[in-house]
């Protein structure tokens, strides 16, 4: 069974240098029929005004992925590391027993458009840590390319958690199928663009939960940018 999730459906804040997102229910977005998909618990869609960010804050006991659709996100903690994610990078920050980070977009002058993924870990914890890998566009064209896992398979960030994220890019004659093993279920999000799943047209923004299903067809895309994520 494939449900899709309109974009407008999500929850929304706007706090005029932010604006963000939510596929499930974070901070004061509630909905109870919306509280996560398996291990995935949050999907935030943010875009974040020139010089403006999230300050210093902390976390425990979560998978942070980001994901850089546009501009450039700079990143602290408490760590040490310190880098600025374009697009095509994804970040992966284990908060374990306890870590503080920051977040900013990095320029004067362009708004950054990611998505921050959090996802349950396997077991508490964990000791924090932190990974950043670039995926090129030509990684990802036609194809669904794994960019998180939980054994760092194909260069992908390792997760703590028996999840895979994948990402892809189609455009009109570019197609690619997924299958899923036995008991496995996946989430696919739109971030750009339009693509069909199994027939059904899906635009920027739209989700899809995916149960029951061996395989998934990806086609038709117009400049599509997807995640999928398949769980155990």
């Amino acid at each position: 069974m494939i449900r899709i999730r309109k974009a407008r459906e999500r929850g929304h804040a706007e706090h005029g240098w932010l604006d963000s997102w939510h596929t499930f229910s974070f901070a004061d977005y509630h909905d109870p029929a919306y509280m996560g998909f398996r291990s995935l618990r949050v999907i935030n869609d943010d875009t974040v005004a020139s010089g403006k960010g999230f300050g210093t804050h902390g976390h425990q006991d979560m998978e942070i992925v980001t994901y850089v659709l546009s501009g450039a996100l700079e990143h602290k903690d408490s760590l040490g590391n310190g880098s600025v994610m374009r697009y095509g990078e994804v970040q992966r920050m284990s908060a374990g027993t306890g870590i503080r980070h920051s977040e900013f977009n990095h320029s004067a002058s362009e708004p950054v458009h990611f998505l921050q993924i959090w996802i349950l870990p396997a077991r508490r914890g964990l000791e924090p840590s932190y990974e950043q890998t670039l995926f090129v566009p030509e990684e990802k064209q036609g194809k669904l390319r794994v960019v998180a896992s939980p054994d760092g398979r194909e260069g992908s960030v390792t997760v703590h958690q028996d999840a895979l994220l994948y990402a892809g890019l189609f455009d009109e004659f570019d197609e690619a199928s997924h299958a899923f093993g036995p008991g496995r279920a996946g989430y696919l999000q739109v971030a750009h663009g339009s693509v069909e799943l199994n027939g059904q047209r899906l635009e920027a923004g739209d989700g899809a939960t995916i149960e029951g299903e061996p395989e998934i067809r990806l086609a038709g895309g117009k400049a599509a940018e997807v995640l999928l994520f398949d769980l155990a």
